[in-house]
């Protein structure tokens, strides 16, 4: 007897909550410049943000440490009691804030935390307000968890930085959460105490709009600003404020993976139950790690002396097509513009131009219909720097070298690309 046939498999199908979602172009980027690298190329990478210096030996020691006391098993769901004690005394020292231990949530950085809080709250249709422009992963972790993104853009003439006037339109019965991220990436804007209490006023208005504040760049200003964080600057909001920070940025540990917020008990417990059916705890020897960063204030002289080193004065290109510059935070991202009008098209032949003098940067991308539309564009540096730096001579004249070296705009969902011009 013959066998018969197997049916044909059925091709696959994506689940609608991702329907309309890819892999971080960041991430993307990343991978594409490992290869490279492999190949033997050298690469100017514009994409993840990652600190110019290697984390400090007292924290790699401290992860040493861990692996050769066995330190290599599960660990409490959402972060042991030891780094919580260390984040609480942190969160005191540093914001004048006290969270008490099962008031932290610890996870694998500071962008799994956000998605375990929209997970843990948020309901089909229900609104995330989102300052425009904003880190690419913000919007596609609203609608993973089935929530709506609402774009407010933020003009040039104000700093890109959120009014009240325009948080107070974008709410609706329907809004769950306000999510803002001071220092801005990508803008590099920071918000004072007196540009950010009027927001808080707002939301002190409305009960039911609770506030994700993104700290993750506390540490990373550049002119003596100082920070300032919502929950310290309106105590009565700190029971439905999200304070989310990390260890990537400030101490040089991006790829250790160790993120974690302070909220109210309700609120963590919940993102708790998110955690445990997915990731579990974050890794052991990074939470021993991080607590060592945490702990070790004397240390922090070094991220502040690297951060200083940084923000000396830099070369001031020609002024050109309107470049403005950036207040505060925004030193180390100095000069943005904005574009009106009509798209600016696919980049596809300068991203393989760019790729061929071994420069990687985000790709442009429309994302609305032409009306909607508005570019913040970025180039990656100065424009002889980074010829030097890719092994090509910069001899033929700044517009020869900028049109070898354009870069591309960083695609922020759902309608505005933004992009930042960097001097060395």
């Amino acid at each position: 007897m013959t066998p018969s046939a197997a049916p044909d498999a059925a091709p696959f199908r994506r689940a609608g909550r991702i329907a309309a979602i890819q892999v971080s172009e960041i991430l993307r980027i990343a991978a594409l410049a490992t290869q490279r690298r492999k190949e033997g190329r050298p690469m100017i990478v514009l994409g993840a943000g990652e600190p110019d210096f290697d984390t400090p030996a007292h924290v790699r020691e401290a992860a040493i440490r861990a692996i050769r006391a066995g330190q290599t098993r599960y660990t409490v769901l959402d972060g042991t009691a030891e780094l919580k004690a260390a984040i609480s005394a942190k969160f005191l020292r540093d914001n004048a804030l006290d969270y008490a231990a099962d008031e932290i949530s610890v996870g694998a950085g500071a962008k799994q935390v956000m998605h375990n809080a929209f997970m843990a709250t948020l309901d089909a249709g229900d609104e995330v307000i989102l300052a425009a422009p904003y880190w690419t992963s913000y919007a596609d972790m609203v609608l993973i968890a089935g929530g709506r993104p609402v774009t407010v853009v933020c003009t040039e003439a104000n700093g890109f930085r959120l009014q009240a006037a325009d948080l107070e339109a974008a709410i609706t019965p329907r809004t769950r959460w306000l999510l803002l991220n001071s220092p801005s990436n990508p803008s590099g804007a920071a918000y004072s105490a007196a540009q950010l209490q009027p927001l808080l006023d707002v939301l002190l208005r409305h009960p039911q709009v609770w506030l994700l504040s993104d700290d993750i760049y506390e540490q990373l200003l550049y002119d003596g600003m100082p920070f300032v964080t919502s929950a310290r600057l309106a105590p009565q909001l700190k029971a439905r404020t999200l304070t989310v920070n990390g260890v990537s940025k400030a101490y040089a540990m991006t790829g250790w993976r160790v993120g974690y917020g302070g909220g109210p008990r309700s609120l963590i417990a919940a993102m708790a139950v998110v955690q445990s059916q997915s990731t579990s705890n974050p890794c052991s020897i990074s939470q021993a790690a991080a607590v060592q960063a945490l702990r070790t204030a004397g240390q922090r002289g070094a991220v502040a002396r690297r951060i200083s080193a940084t923000a000396q004065p830099r070369r001031r290109p020609p002024e050109r097509d309107r470049w403005h510059r950036l207040p505060a935070a925004g030193r180390r991202v100095l000069h943005v513009r904005e574009l009106r009008g009509a798209d600016r098209p696919q980049a596809t032949g300068r991203d393989a131009d760019r790729q061929r003098h071994g420069v990687l940067s985000l790709p442009a991308r429309r994302t609305r219909p032409r009306r909607d539309t508005r570019e913040l564009f970025r180039t990656g540096a100065v424009f002889p720097y980074l010829l030097r730096r890719i092994g090509c001579r910069p001899a033929r004249g700044l517009r020869a070298d900028r049109a070898r070296l354009q870069g591309a705009a960083v695609s922020i969902r759902p309608h505005v690309a933004a992009r930042a011009r960097v001097f060395a």
